[in-house]
């Protein structure tokens, strides 16, 4: 192990501390603990249990990791949490492992997780997933790439946020948002296609004009969702996208929300 390592921080024997890692005051990490290369850690952050932190991420003062699920039927079980690379994780961000109902929790790379979050066990983050402020992730929850949550947002266990969607501030999300949406409200309503966010990943005007095709008639046309789907277009159904969004509608467990007009 080679960095700057502070003489507060308590390191266990357990652990495994990669090249040129930073460790600030007063920072624990306890037990098989992973840290890959290139790692910052903040003063007083807890990294326990059966933990991986990828390559260069960047943890901030406080953040809570691997510390055992707020879950009643967690019972001791040996049970992950795996980080990817090129992670922010700002100041008290809390994220547990998994229970024996999947075994672990995991979090994809380049994601910003900022002050406060909560991500839960057994839950599945993408990459490139931003969660602003008190953001907070129930247990089972599944979010694709490419998503934005707002601020003192709450996702309900076992909803899925797919990808490239955008859920505004102060939301409650109950059932699955799809891919590419606009959301918000309290509970969660689809107000359109998440625009500005498709332009940034570089969707063209084309791809952006048949996945709001598509929305119009799954989602704004006053139809059945399961009618809705039937409905579509071989030309629509030809497109990756919407077929992506079909294919989230078909294996949804708690519904689709709303839309803004119903």
């Amino acid at each position: 192990m080679a960095g700057d390592v502070h003489p507060t921080s308590i390191i266990s024997k357990e652990a495994s501390i990669g090249r040129n890692v930073s460790i600030g005051p007063y920072a624990v990490i306890n037990g098989p603990v992973v840290i890959e290369d290139n790692v910052e850690i903040g003063p007083f952050v807890n990294i326990t249990g059966m933990t991986t932190i990828g390559k260069g991420s960047k943890i901030f003062t406080g953040a809570a990791l691997g510390n055992p699920p707020q879950d009643m039927k967690f019972h001791g079980e040996k049970t992950e949490l795996i980080i990817g690379r090129n992670n922010t994780i700002r100041e008290y961000v809390m994220i547990n492992p998994g229970t024996e109902a999947t075994g672990k929790t995991v979090i994809g790379d380049n994601n910003l997780f900022m002050a406060y979050v909560h991500i839960a066990h057994d839950c599945v983050v993408g990459s490139n997933c931003i969660i602003a402020n008190v953001g907070t992730l129930a247990g089972h929850v599944r979010i694709g790439d490419y998503v934005v949550i707002g601020g003192l947002t709450g996702v309900h266990q076992f909803t899925r946020i797919g990808s490239s969607s955008i859920i505004g501030g102060c939301s409650k999300v109950v059932q699955d948002v799809p891919p590419f949406a606009m959301a918000d409200g309290h509970p969660v309503k689809i107000y359109g296609i998440n625009n500005i966010g498709l332009k940034r990943r570089g969707f063209s005007q084309k791809q952006r004009a048949a996945i709001k095709r598509a929305f119009d008639v799954l989602f704004f046309s006053g139809k059945a969702i399961n009618k809705a789907v039937k409905d579509l277009s071989g030309e629509l159904l030809t497109n990756d996208s919407v077929k992506d969004i079909v294919d989230f509608i078909l294996s949804s467990g708690r519904g689709i929300c709303k839309t803004s007009k119903g």
